[in-house]
Parts: structure tokens; C-alpha cells; sequence
């Protein structure tokens, strides 16, 4: 029996173009049940990644493919990754050998390091109502006479589009030294994808107010403000709102933070297939009587920054519904030396409708989320 431990040190997250790092250990357990234990002689074993495809029949209609054999021999001594798994291996990477021929002592162990760079042109992680991207580390040896066994790591992949690319490499004898640096460190930094990803964040912090206003058939509603319309994950979403010069009472509004998945025309499986939603956060208030007001909705770290695919379009956009009423609503006047307590009573019945629009990000403004 031969335990396997995989250690990503930097955590299950990384950003495409990024090397992965793993530390693989192989050990031989001593069993205090056992009176005797005997070496362990492992032929050999591979490591590589892999991203697996799963599709929604009912929402996603994939061209017709031809049947795959996926028992593997006992003897065979190829490493197929996706074995056993459902759905389509949409990319892998070149398997690398660990080692081979290795032999364990009872209670000896092993560690061997693995790193590779994640594809830059794959899809990112992503667990939609009608898609599937999923990422794993696949690690497979097999002992001498034995069946190959696997050993799946699942982690996570961030695509950032728009990311600038590595400068060009600059003469040793012209380029700019910094004498705080190490040489090494000082010459690849601007070519690592952190360092990069990070002067892209400078761009996302700046704000620039945009203003629209919510208006219906008998007139203006509100003003509504946002500072900005790029966003990371984990960042919160702040607007205004502005009532002192709406023409039509707004008693009470919601807005929601969602998502759109939507398939591509040639893979839908029936014409004219609904966008699928799903809610990420919702604030609602009532705002009745009320000059201004403000919100908050907190991108979750969870979800996926929006992408595009030849099957799939992911899509960001925030959801707004007003109650206003059909009749002006009377305000309650304090006066300013009024020397006894008085209590306003809000109107039993309101004859209202609820109105509701998307505000949703174009490709020049869509609402682009990451994380680093």
C-alpha cells in the first residue's frame, strides 16, 4: 500500500500563464497492525493537467463524436488523465515523469517536485447551469504487475483578458538595474503574470461617475450613479440614488447583482433558447419620502469573470425593480418649533406597479471581475 500526498504551496488558485507548483510525495505507512512489512516497488509516475468539458444535454447541443474506449489494461503503462470521467478533456498538457523504478522501505517516503505552466489558451473554472469547465492535477503510477491508479487534484483557473503583454527583453548592458534587487529577481519581474496582473488592478481602481436616468411613461423616477463599471472579485459595487427630482413616487426599489449564460447560436439545442440567470446578491429598500440613497453588493470571490468561449458567453449585468406609485403621495411637514411628538402613519392601500430594467456592460463596459 502506497500513500500519495500533493501540496500546492500557493493555494488551489492561479492565473493563466502562471506556473503551478507541486510538491508529490509517495510513502510506504508502517502498519503497527502488521508484525512484518515488506519494500514497495513503484515501476513508475506522471504528472499533468487537464481541463474536463461537461455539457447540459438539454441546453447544449455538441457535435456527434465517435465512441472512446476508456477501460485501460492493467498492463498498459500510458497515462490517459480523463480516464473515468464524464464529459471531454479539452486540453492537457505533456505529461512529466516523476521517476521510475522506485523502491520504498517501510515507513520511507519520497517527495518529488512538479511545476508547469498553466495554458494561456484554455477557458477559466467555471460551474455554470449549462457548463462545465473544471481543472485537475492528474498524478498516476502503478507498482509492477498492478493496475495504473490516479490521484486527482482539483484547482482553480483565472483568465484576464486585456492582461498587457511581457515587455520585450532588454539588452543586459542597456536595461535599468536596481541595486535593492537581486539581479534575478529584478530582471523577470515584469515578466511574471502577477506583477503584470497587478498594474492592470491601477486601472480597475480608477473611477469615473456614470449617470443614467430611470424614467417611465408618466415621467422621471430617479438619478441613478455608479462609480465605475469594472469591478474585482471580492470588491463591493456602490451606487446612488437620487429622488429630490423624480417626478413619479418611488416607494420602494431592489437591485441585484446577475449573471448571464448564454450559449452560442450553432450549439443551442432548440432556436431561440433562453439566456440562463443566476443571482449573485440583492438589496432592497424602501424609499418612500426618501431625497437620496445609496447600496452596496459585494462581487463574491467565488464566482467567474466573464468570458467568452465558441460554446459559452458568460456575462455580468445588474438588475433593477422600482415600486412607484400611480397617484402623488403626501408628504408629512414637521414644523420646526413644534413642541409635541407626532407619528406619521404610511398609507394603508397604495395603487403601485412595479417597473424593472437591466443595466448590463457592453464589450467597451462590461463589468469585468477578477481576483489575485
Amino acid at each position: 500500500m502506497i500513500e500519495v500526498v500533493a501540496s500546492m504551496a500557493r493555494g488551489p488558485v492561479f492565473l493563466a500563464g502562471e506556473v503551478m507548483e507541486c510538491l508529490i510525495t509517495f510513502t510506504n505507512p508502517m502498519s503497527h497492525l502488521s508484525t512484518s512489512a515488506s519494500s514497495e516497488m513503484l515501476a513508475w509516475a506522471s504528472a499533468q493537467i487537464h481541463c474536463q468539458f461537461h455539457a447540459s444535454e438539454s441546453r447544449v447541443a455538441l457535435p456527434a463524436q465517435g465512441t472512446k474506449q476508456d477501460v485501460q489494461a492493467e498492463s498498459d503503462t500510458v497515462l490517459i488523465p480523463s480516464r473515468g470521467e464524464g464529459g471531454q478533456c479539452m486540453l492537457d498538457t505533456p505529461p512529466k515523469i516523476l521517476f521510475c523504478d522506485l523502491c520504498l522501505d517501510p515507513g520511507e517516503s519520497r517527495t518529488y517536485s512538479y511545476s508547469e505552466v498553466v495554458p494561456n489558451d484554455g477557458p477559466p473554472s467555471f460551474r455554470g447551469q449549462s457548463v462545465k469547465y473544471v481543472y485537475k492535477l492528474t498524478i498516476g503510477c502503478q507498482r509492477v504487475n498492478s493496475p495504473i491508479k490516479l490521484l486527482r487534484v482539483p484547482f482553480r483557473v483565472l483568465v484576464l483578458h486585456g492582461m498587457p503583454e511581457p515587455p520585450f527583453p532588454q539588452d543586459e548592458e542597456v536595461a535599468p538595474s536596481n541595486p535593492f534587487l537581486e539581479e534575478e529577481e529584478g530582471g523577470r519581474r515584469d515578466d511574471r503574470p502577477l506583477e503584470r496582473a497587478l498594474d492592470m488592478l491601477t486601472i480597475t481602481s480608477r473611477r469615473c461617475p456614470h449617470l443614467f436616468n430611470i424614467t417611465n411613461m408618466r415621467g422621471k423616477v430617479a438619478k441613478f450613479c455608479i462609480f465605475k463599471t469594472v469591478y474585482r472579485l471580492g470588491e463591493d459595487i456602490i451606487g446612488t440614488f437620487d429622488f429630490s427630482e423624480g417626478d413619479i413616487p418611488c416607494i420602494q426599489y431592489s437591485v441585484s447583482l446577475q449573471s448571464e449564460e448564454e450559449i452560442q447560436q450553432g450549439y443551442q439545442r432548440r432556436p431561440g433558447q433562453s439566456i440562463s440567470v443566476t443571482g449573485h446578491g440583492r438589496h432592497l429598500e424602501s424609499c418612500l419620502h426618501t431625497a437620496s440613497t445609496h447600496f452596496s453588493l459585494p462581487v463574491p470571490l467565488n464566482v467567474t469573470p466573464g468570458f467568452s468561449t465558441d460554446i459559452v458567453t458568460l456575462r455580468w449585468r445588474l438588475h433593477f425593480e422600482f415600486v412607484t406609485s400611480r397617484e402623488p403621495m403626501e408628504s408629512h411637514n414637521v414644523l420646526q418649533n413644534q413642541p409635541e411628538v407626532t407619528v406619521w402613519t404610511g398609507a394603508e392601500v397604495v395603487n403601485d406597479y412595479i417597473m424593472w430594467a437591466h443595466l448590463c456592460f457592453p464589450t467597451e463596459y462590461h463589468l469585468l471581475l477578477m481576483v489575485l
